[in-house]
């Protein structure tokens, strides 16, 4: 029978027999040669097919004339440019595996304002998110077992989200940052990963809070033409409000521990299943480490800051590292 404190009872035995999340680790050893191997040879697959991604996200774009001269870059060569730019910037690994992407930059002269305003040009913003969708289609996601969580980039050098986070636990996700203040330390941002091919189906950044990231991906994932039949989310998501949103699928969380029964039948049916198949429960659930091992190789690839200073050229720069993830897992699986 579902009830309050039953419910509770399970969360202070598996609380009991099980670690913290944030102490769980993947004990598989790693061959670092042969991950070197296969990143380099993802790395080159992506780079080969970056031109015709670019071609058919851009090909759908109209844009009408204005005044004013016109422009010296096509709308594929500003996104090319970057991609590339915020690319360079992060990583020398990724440097020296992309030579045959110069090839890509002839007859190319501009200067250093031209390519830091693509950041916040609205024609390249539709191109990324057109190649995004086109990314998608090419990998054939229709049908998605997810993980959801969040993470943060830093805005100073001098300030590195991990470390603030556990040294001030979750009160940093509280912090509120207003569009136009100018002091910014980090930037949050929710991404929900496909389990299966490793690839970011839908994401959201903010200044203000975690939350309102999760909201904008959840408004990406309702443009894509993608069904989540499950999804596993951070103890951060542990309420009946973000259970509720995710009303045709599995949903794993983990329920705090002074949750009660009260609230949608969703809700409800979670619990029960939380209460009554614990075990197969909790293993759907811990598969969500593949979000936190997605993050970690985002910012090992590329930094754990962000550069940009302006709110929308942060969130295209954001938007980059997502799109380059699963640029560089689109030939893997």
């Amino acid at each position: 029978m579902l009830t309050t404190e039953a419910v509770r009872r399970r969360i202070r035995e598996v609380k009991e027999f099980l670690p913290s999340e944030n102490k769980i680790k993947s004990s598989a050893y790693r061959n670092w040669p042969e991950y070197e191997k296969e990143l380099s040879s993802s790395i080159r697959a992506a780079f080969r097919n970056i031109s015709p991604l670019v071609d058919e996200a851009v090909s759908s774009i109209q844009v009408s004339k204005g005044r004013g001269s016109p422009r010296k870059l096509t709308l594929k060569q500003r996104v090319t440019l970057l991609l590339i730019k915020e690319l360079v910037g992060h990583s020398n690994r990724m440097m020296a595996n992309m030579l045959v992407v110069f090839s890509m930059l002839n007859d190319i002269d501009v200067s250093y304002k031209t390519i830091e305003r693509l950041y916040s040009d609205p024609e390249v913003a539709l191109a990324i998110h057109n190649l995004h969708v086109v990314i998608l289609k090419k990998k054939g996601i229709k049908y998605a077992d997810t993980s959801g969580d969040g993470t943060g980039y830093s805005l100073t050098i001098s300030k590195h989200y991990s470390s603030a986070v556990q040294k001030r636990r979750d009160k940093v996700k509280e912090v509120k940052y207003g569009e136009n203040q100018l002091r910014r330390e980090y930037v949050y941002k929710f991404a929900l990963l496909d389990l299966n091919t490793f690839m970011y189906i839908a994401y959201g950044a903010s200044l203000k809070s975690e939350k309102e990231a999760f909201e904008k991906s959840m408004e990406m994932l309702e443009s894509l033409d993608i069904k989540v039949k499950s999804i596993r989310l951070y103890k951060y998501y542990s309420y009946p409000f973000y259970v509720n949103k995710f009303q045709d699928s599995k949903v794993y969380i983990i329920p705090k521990s002074n949750c009660t029964i009260k609230g949608s039948q969703k809700w409800k049916s979670t619990l029960k299943e939380f209460l009554n198949d614990t075990e197969s429960y909790l293993q759907e659930y811990y598969r969500r480490e593949s979000s936190e091992a997605a993050f970690s190789a985002d910012k090992r690839r590329f930094g754990w800051t962000i550069e940009q200073r302006l709110a929308g050229r942060i969130y295209c720069a954001a938007s980059c590292i997502a799109l380059w993830h699963n640029l560089l897992n689109l030939n893997t699986g």
